[in-house]
């Protein structure tokens, strides 16, 4: 009987250990998707426990905003952590701060996410993977593409079912406006549009969807060859950075057109996978076209395919960090993993080297 009291108890313990939200503290409020985590409506999965950021009129603003607790600010990441003792800390400062972020937390056995990309260069982001290993931390990387259930349904298609054969070829468009004419707040242009800061223009900023979706649909395979072409278009509002760029990844039997843009005329973050038995068109509805054959079929009809939304813990960045941390996820070669983004950061790498020489960066 004492054994089965035992038994229970630990059970209880267990499950109450699983429902205890995560204790979550966020770095910096520089960068405008620190909305996403604000504004989040209470699932009792995730408590915001301390916030971090060195300009206090901006935290103070942000927090009364969204009607959360003045006692929540901290002036830097070391006196939160003190205070606070977080489990996890999401970034959401500018990308040359992550490697900051990390540095901080890895040693003190601390998770990260960060908005993307993973790092502003490749040695950052190399310093980064060292530290998350060595201190044995999940290290992850939020891109707004990775919770369109067309692409995690394109993934299934393609891995699963060989239902296109191989990939033959993928075109990405991500880009809208420009930052400053969507409205994008002044704290966050401060550094998006540095080029040491952010690491270049629209190349990193709306390049990094397709670099990220490609590494993944080839499961983490570096490209061969990476091009890439960059304009400033708009000098007078982005005198630092380039405002147009297109990337081009090259593989045995494979290729990738990476096109990022802060000039067009309407917001797009879509993807075109072509492969030797069809193709698909996904972007973040719940439709995704499709059209198959095997060549013979030179008619065969495009189909608008309707999907269903995905369910938690996969819809969400903070309940699918939450999960990673509590071994219910192994995020491994998934969209947000540190095997596919240090990838994504070699080959952002090798684009802004290969725009600035006018040559072919070789990655292998």
């Amino acid at each position: 009987m004492k054994s089965l009291q035992v038994f229970l108890l630990l059970i209880i313990s267990s499950l109450l250990a699983e429902a205890k939200p995560l204790r979550l503290g966020v770095a910096g409020f520089t960068h405008d998707h620190v909305h996403q985590i604000l504004s989040r409506p209470d699932k009792g999965d995730v408590e915001i426990v301390g916030v971090a950021e060195p300009n206090r009129e901006l935290a103070m603003r942000y927090l009364k905003r969204y009607k959360l607790s003045e006692k929540l600010w901290y002036p830097s990441l070391e006196a939160m952590i003190a205070a606070t003792q977080p489990e996890a800390v999401c970034a959401f400062n500018s990308i040359y701060e992550h490697k900051q972020v990390v540095e901080i937390c890895a040693p003190k056995g601390i998770h990260v996410m960060v908005e993307k990309p993973l790092a502003v260069n490749r040695e950052h982001a190399e310093a980064m993977v060292k530290l998350a290993q060595k201190h044995k931390i999940q290290l992850l990387t939020n891109f707004e593409t990775t919770w369109y259930a067309s692409h995690q349904e394109a993934y299934r298609m393609i891995k699963e079912q060989n239902a296109l054969g191989e990939i033959r070829k993928v075109v990405v468009h991500d880009g809208h406006k420009g930052p400053r004419e969507i409205g994008c707040s002044e704290d966050f242009l401060s550094w998006l549009t540095d080029p040491v800061m952010n690491g270049g223009g629209a190349i990193i900023d709306f390049g990094c969807y397709g670099a990220n979706l490609m590494t993944w649909l080839m499961q983490g395979e570096r490209p061969l060859s990476v091009t890439a072409i960059t304009q400033q278009i708009k000098p007078a509002i982005y005198p630092k950075v380039d405002d147009e760029a297109t990337i081009i990844l090259t593989y045995p039997h494979a290729q990738a057109v990476i096109q990022a843009s802060w000039n067009w005329p309407f917001d797009r973050k879509d993807i075109e996978i072509y492969g030797q038995k069809g193709y698909v068109v996904c972007d973040k509805t719940l439709q995704m076209r499709v059209r198959q054959g095997d060549g013979a079929q030179r008619d065969a009809p495009e189909k608008l395919q309707t999907l269903t939304p995905l369910s938690a813990p996969y819809n969400d960045p903070f309940s699918y960090f939450g999960a990673v941390i509590k071994g219910e996820i192994n995020p491994k070669k998934d969209l947000s993993s540190l095997e596919i983004n240090q990838v994504v950061v070699e080959i952002l790498d090798a684009a802004v080297q290969s725009a600035k020489t006018g040559k072919t960066i070789s990655l292998r």
